[in-house]
């Protein structure tokens, strides 16, 4: 499969990079304004980066993908290790 293709396919999942990428960052801007972010382990951090990221992706793809929902619990898992 060519790149194309493949950016193609994600498109379709993902939403389209420029918008997805932008609510990804503005959702992540938010949580870092709260007082108590400066408390959060760099895991915690690293993890809640990762599920807004994936939030970002249901919003602007397509709210039907599994990996998306999948990638959400596996993260919120990996911090509760």
């Amino acid at each position: 499969m060519e790149l194309s293709e493949v950016l193609e396919e994600r498109k379709k999942t993902h939403g389209d990079w420029k918008q997805q990428s932008r609510l990804s960052q503005v959702l992540k801007g938010v949580i870092r304004q709260s007082e108590y972010y400066s408390r959060l382990s760099l895991p915690q951090c690293e993890a809640l980066d990762m599920i807004l990221h994936k939030i970002s992706r249901i919003v602007e793809g397509d709210p039907n993908e599994k990996d998306h929902w999948l990638d959400i619990a596996g993260y919120a898992t990996l911090e509760t290790k």
